[in-house]
């Protein structure tokens, strides 16, 4: 409970031996600090863990969105390479078309690959019947793409 919301307690005389708040109160209150603090989820790492455009895509699917888009969209399907995070972004009418989304950003970077540019080395996803079935794991081992989860 925050301060101000105290005050309209106090206001309101509600709540039987609350102390009296002072009018105005400086700073912040320990616990108020101890509560708000957050821990860090993941050691931050001093570099990349991928050295090159492409070695590692992270996949996630999003929906079903409450509003659908003008095309009548409700999933989105996101694609990040980890060493630029550069995002590819599909909008999807079904999760069904997830893999087939897929298929197409292989073939697009395939035909825009250069000698600087190599191929999609590994992917990354959760472990949603879009990305773990049998299909996805045929095309991506047919292009040397290794799936981890």
């Amino acid at each position: 409970m925050n301060y101000r919301d105290l005050k309209v307690l106090d206001r309101l005389n509600v709540v039987r031996g609350l102390p009296k708040l002072g009018k105005n109160i400086e700073g912040v209150c320990g616990p108020c600090q101890h509560r708000k603090q957050t821990k860090s989820v993941h050691k931050k790492g001093k570099y990349l863990s991928t050295k090159e455009p492409l070695e590692l895509l992270h996949m996630d699917l999003m929906g079903p969105i409450q509003t659908e888009s003008l095309g009548g969209r409700r999933y989105i399907l996101v694609v990040v390479d980890d060493f630029s995070r550069f995002t590819w972004t599909y909008f999807l009418r079904e999760k069904s078309e997830a893999f087939e989304k897929f298929k197409m950003l292989c073939v697009k970077i395939q035909n825009e690959k250069t000698s600087h540019i190599k191929s999609i080395k590994k992917i990354m996803s959760d472990h949603g019947k879009e990305f773990e079935n049998v299909s996805f794991e045929i095309f991506s081992n047919s292009l040397g793409i290794s799936h981890e989860f």
